[in-house]
C-alpha cells in the first residue's frame, strides 16, 4: 500500500480534523520546557508531530512510552544535540499528532516512523525507545536494518509478560460476558482511559510479542532498566540481554521512569555508549 508523505511546518494548532472526528478526547497542554520548535509531517494522510534539533552527521530519533508523548526525551535530546541530529516524535494517538485508524499495531507505527525519516532526508538512525517506544525500536532494528544501525532499549516492552492463572479466567470470563450481550469485565486504567478506536490499538500493541525475533537483531545494543521497575520486571531485561548478541545493559535507580529519576546516570552512560559505538555505525 503507497503511504502518503510530505513534510509541513504548519502551528500547533492548524491540525487536520481527525483528532475530532476519530477520539474527542481531550487534550493536555503540550510539555515544551525548552521551547523546541514542533513541526509536522503528513504520513498516511494523517498530521504527525515531531521536534527536529541539532546539525550533526549522526541521527538519534527518541521513541516514547504509551501514554507519553516526544517531551519524555526533551532533557537528554537538549543534551545531545550539540553533537547529533536529534528527532523526538509524537507517535499517531498522543501528543499533537492524530490518532491512527484503529487496525494499527506495532508494525504500522515502525512502517510511520520509516516514512518520517524519509521525509527528514534521514538514510540511517540510532533509535532510543522507552517501553512501547521500544517496541517500535525492535521492529526497526529487525525489519528495517537500513535505517536502523544502533538501538537504545529503555525499560522496554515487547516480551509476553508471566500471567498468573487468575489472568486467564479473567479473560475466558470477558469473553463469555461478552458473548453472552453483557458488558464485560473492566480492563487495566491504561486501557479504560482510551477512547474506543484507540482501545482496539492498545490490545494489538500489547498482545504483539516480539521475544522470537530478538536474536534477529544484529545492531550495537543498549539497554537501561530500571531496578524497581513493576511495569517491566527485571526478567524482561536479562531476557533481552540473552537473546540480543552483544547487548550491553545498564541498571538505573527507580521504576519504570528510571531514565528520568535517575536522569544523570543515564545521560552519562547513554553519551559514553553513543561515543563507544560511533565509528561502528
Amino acid at each position: 500500500m503507497a503511504r502518503n508523505i510530505g513534510a509541513s511546518t504548519k502551528t500547533e494548532h492548524n491540525l487536520t480534523e481527525n483528532r475530532k472526528n476519530i477520539c474527542e478526547k481531550p487534550q493536555k497542554n503540550p510539555r515544551n520546557p525548552f521551547g523546541f520548535e514542533r513541526k509536522f509531517a503528513k504520513i498516511n494522510n494523517r498530521n504527525v508531530s515531531y521536534f527536529s534539533l541539532g546539525n550533526g552527521e549522526k541521527n538519534i530519533v527518541f521513541l516514547h512510552g504509551w501514554g507519553s508523548d516526544a517531551s519524555a526525551f526533551f532533557f537528554v535530546a537538549k543534551q545531545l544535540c550539540a553533537k547529533y541530529r536529534v528527532v523526538a516524535i509524537d507517535f499517531l494517538g498522543f501528543g499533537q499528532s492524530d490518532y491512527p485508524p484503529d487496525f494499527y499495531g506495532v508494525k504500522e507505527y515502525a512502517a510511520d516512523v520509516a516514512s518520517l525519516l524519509d521525509v527528514l532526508h534521514i538514510k540511517a538512525a540510532t533509535f532510543v525507545g522507552h517501553s512501547f517506544g521500544g517496541r517500535v525500536a525492535i521492529e526497526l532494528a529487525v525489519y528495517y536494518p537500513q535505517i536502523a544501525k544502533r538501538i537504545v532499549l529503555v525499560d522496554s516492552a515487547g516480551i509476553k509478560p508471566k500471567r498468573k492463572p487468575s489472568y486467564y479466567f479473567k479473560v475466558f470470563a470477558h469473553k463469555i460476558l461478552k458473548k453472552l450481550g453483557k458488558r464485560g469485565l473492566k480492563g487495566s486504567s491504561d486501557y479504560n482511559a482510551l477512547c474506543d478506536e484507540m482501545k482496539k490499538v492498545f490490545v494489538r500493541v500489547v498482545n504483539y510479542n516480539q521475544k522470537r525475533i530478538l536474536n534477529k537483531i544484529d545492531v550495537p545494543c543498549a539497554i537501561f532498566w530500571g531496578k524497581d521497575d513493576k511495569e517491566t520486571p527485571l526478567y524482561m531485561y536479562k531476557c533481552f540481554l540473552k537473546n540480543i548478541d552483544g547487548a550491553q545493559g545498564f541498571l538505573l535507580n527507580g521504576g519504570h521512569f528510571a531514565f528520568v529519576e535517575d536522569k544523570v546516570t543515564f545521560g552519562l552512560i547513554l553519551s559514553a555508549f553513543f561515543e563507544e559505538t560511533d565509528e561502528k555505525i
